[in-house]
């Protein structure tokens, strides 16, 4: 049986009637020659640029020989990036894990050939970054996630994943613990804040709701006469997407009271074609939450002394007063939509300091009570001895 041999491919720059001349590359398949444009001259302004792109066509052009030929992480990124990031992801994530590559990984071990990456140095880089142990958990574990697909696509030996073999410190725990508002508190709030920001903040204290889901409301996920509201979609930064997870799709009660508090905004609320609850006027689409949290639910946190409150809060908040009421911890996970009841307890598991002391009184009177009963019979018979 005739071996195939390697094809390197050539990469030759193009020029064309109109937009910047771009390179391609160019290889054999079945007798035929094809070409695939790498990109414009002025993403990769040199040749040897282009070369190094090329690396992951011509794992294409080459399908036999793939662990043959030594290749690049910057091949295995940019091949994950076409083929696992460009479509079938939320936007939010894909944005994410872009930032992540090209900010931290490409950076810093692009260059490396994929055996040539040592655990050691990986670990050593983590924990030498200056970011929060979570965030470092997410760069490690996309990393991880890198290596999976560097096995399935043939481009090293199936084997354990070694970056299994990195560690970092601390990644489940917290720096800060999240502020739990009091009833007074979050009353202070809403009294800072003007309308449409002041009825989108009782949505998240009222419902729990993320702000991507809020912003991705519309009057049709309201049913006023069975009393329901529907999560369907969210919003991150203007673009509208699916909501986190399929636990987070779900259909809410929605109390009389509040929603005569959402009839009430929906005779001031701006018409938009789409019929989004919470519509910017002058666009007619979705606000983008991080102004609204930058300009007013902070200045208004700072202006009462609670410090840098955010979107967030709220939904710790409605955990815990959840809590406070005893509902039953199936109950709140349902509510949070939560796929996981252990990001219930442990990730929103704070509880509001009157209703952890009432607790623990509880516990105190039953350590305590027959010693106070036995010290107030002896304090009689004292006094009487007396």
């Amino acid at each position: 049986m005739k071996r195939t041999r390697y094809q390197f491919g050539t990469v030759a720059r193009k020029k064309r009637k109109k937009g910047p001349d771009v390179w391609v590359y160019r290889w054999q398949e079945g007798g035929r020659r094809k070409s695939q444009i790498i990109s414009t001259l002025a993403e990769l302004p040199t040749r040897t640029e282009a070369l190094q792109k090329a690396q992951s066509y011509q794992m294409h052009a080459n399908p036999d020989h793939r662990m043959r030929v030594p290749v690049s992480m910057n091949t295995l990124i940019d091949r994950y990036i076409s083929e696992e990031l460009e479509s079938g992801v939320r936007s939010s994530t894909r944005r994410s894990y872009l930032s992540m590559l090209e900010r931290h990984i490409r950076p810093k071990f692009g260059h490396l050939l994929i055996s040539e990456l040592e655990m050691t140095v990986v670990q050593d880089w983590l924990r030498a970054m200056d970011a929060a142990p979570k965030y470092k958990s997410h760069i490690r574990a996309l990393l991880h996630r890198l290596y999976e697909k560097a096995m399935l696509w043939g481009l090293v030996n199936l084997q354990r994943n070694p970056i299994d073999l990195v560690e970092i410190r601390g990644a489940s725990k917290r720096l800060s613990q999240p502020k739990i508002l009091t009833i007074e508190e979050c009353y202070s709030i809403l009294e800072l804040l003007p309308e449409p920001y002041r009825t989108m903040v009782m949505v998240a204290q009222c419902m729990g709701l993320r702000i991507s889901e809020i912003l991705g409301l519309k009057w049709e996920d309201v049913d006023f006469e069975r009393l329901t509201l529907a999560v369907r979609r969210s919003v991150v930064s203007g673009e509208v997407d699916d909501v986190k997870t399929e636990f987070s799709e779900a259909d809410l009660p929605l109390d009389p009271e509040f929603a005569e508090v959402l009839l009430r905004w929906n005779k001031a609320c701006p018409t938009s074609g789409e019929g989004w609850m919470f519509p910017n006027p002058v666009t007619a689409r979705p606000y983008h939450a991080s102004p609204i949290q930058q300009d007013y639910i902070r200045q208004a946190g700072r202006k009462l002394g609670l410090g840098d409150i955010g979107w967030h809060t709220f939904r710790h908040t409605y955990r815990a007063w959840l809590d406070a009421t005893g509902a039953p911890l199936g109950v709140q996970q349902k509510l949070m939509r939560h796929a996981d009841i252990r990001t219930t307890m442990n990730v929103y598991g704070d509880a509001l300091m009157d209703s952890k002391r009432e607790a623990n009184s509880k516990v105190v009177r039953m350590v305590l009570g027959p010693v106070l009963g036995r010290a107030k019979e002896k304090a009689p018979a004292e006094s009487a001895a007396i």
